[in-house]
């Protein structure tokens, strides 16, 4: 196992699964890299008002959710690369799997979706059927 990949929301279930890959990382000397997904749509539109998120808002976004994240875990001796991207969640986690060649994927069980509470978070179940590695749901 040479990479893991942690996805983030900045939830609490997300600082678990980067600190159970942090543990993983040193046993196994691998890398992770901790991903922001920025949910898609862009624009919002209601009666009253449209908004449409600027650029700057999801890299600002991104870099709060990736900071909540790391706050009060320790990655010292562990290679950790930070990454933003914007689109639809478990899509975009599967492709990066593949484009990084990730050999495990470590993800909270819940997030902040839309339906808080679920069973298993629509992405991590996605994921868990989708991926072609390994997959570890902390809750």
């Amino acid at each position: 196992m040479k990479k893991i990949l942690v996805t983030t929301d900045a939830s609490e279930y997300s600082q678990r699964a980067l600190k159970t890959a942090v543990e993983l990382a040193r046993v196994f000397n691998a890398e992770i890299e901790l991903l922001f997904v920025m949910q898609m749509p862009l624009a919002y539109d209601s009666s009253v008002y449209s908004y449409i998120i600027s650029q700057d808002e999801i890299v600002s976004e991104g870099e709060r959710a990736l900071k909540a994240t790391l706050e009060g875990i320790d990655v010292s001796g562990v290679t950790l690369s930070l990454k933003k991207i914007q689109g639809k969640p478990a899509n975009t986690i599967l492709k990066e799997v593949e484009d990084q060649n990730i050999d495990l994927i470590v993800m909270g069980s819940h997030g902040y979706g839309a339906i808080v509470g679920s069973v298993l978070g629509s992405v991590s179940q996605k994921v868990l059927h989708g991926a072609k590695c390994s997959v570890l749901i902390v809750k």
